[in-house]
């Protein structure tokens, strides 16, 4: 049986709080409460391995034109095998369905990033960010984190759409 990606829901709380918490620990991730996970759980993917919950992400809208791909996680014994591939992919699924077309992350994970069509870009150029997040963060003044953006060609997701209408 291969990874299946899906939505979140209130029985993954408890699952996505382990994985958040094990980087938030490490320095790498922000952590959220139970009670946070459970105000923005529709914002999360999952990604499931023989009914065991292996892998998170969520999409958080930042603008009317920016989304960012956040609390993306694996759990240990399970990085390096695509999950996190299939994470972003379904969280790019998503932001073409909000018809979003700039994804941004802050990362450590530079490569990973740019391996799924990424590009490093300046991190001051997202203040919608700095504003929703950063201020929070105990990093602020002396963030380390690498800024990464895909733009999305919502014309050619509107031309596939329209293809497929006209073939029924």
């Amino acid at each position: 049986m291969g990874v299946t990606c899906r939505k979140a829901t209130g029985s993954d709380i408890d699952s996505l709080y382990h994985i958040i918490q094990g980087y938030a620990e490490k320095g790498i991730m922000l952590p959220r409460s139970r009670e946070t996970l459970a105000a923005i759980i529709d914002t999360f993917v999952v990604a499931e391995l023989d009914g065991q919950l292996v892998g998170c992400g969520s999409l958080c809208q930042l603008g009317k034109d920016l989304v960012e791909i956040r609390s993306l996680g694996i759990t240990e014994g399970h990085k390096g095998q695509g999950i996190g591939r299939k994470i972003v992919d379904k969280l790019i699924e998503e932001a073409y369905e909000l018809n979003i077309p700039k994804v941004m992350a802050l990362t450590y994970e530079v490569t990973f990033f740019e391996k799924n069509g990424f590009t490093v870009v300046p991190k001051e150029i997202f203040p919608e960010k700095v504003w929703k997040d950063c201020v929070h963060c105990k990093k602020q003044h002396c963030c380390d984190e690498i800024a990464v953006v895909r733009m999305l060609d919502l014309s050619a997701k509107a031309e596939t759409a329209a293809g497929k209408a006209a073939a029924l």
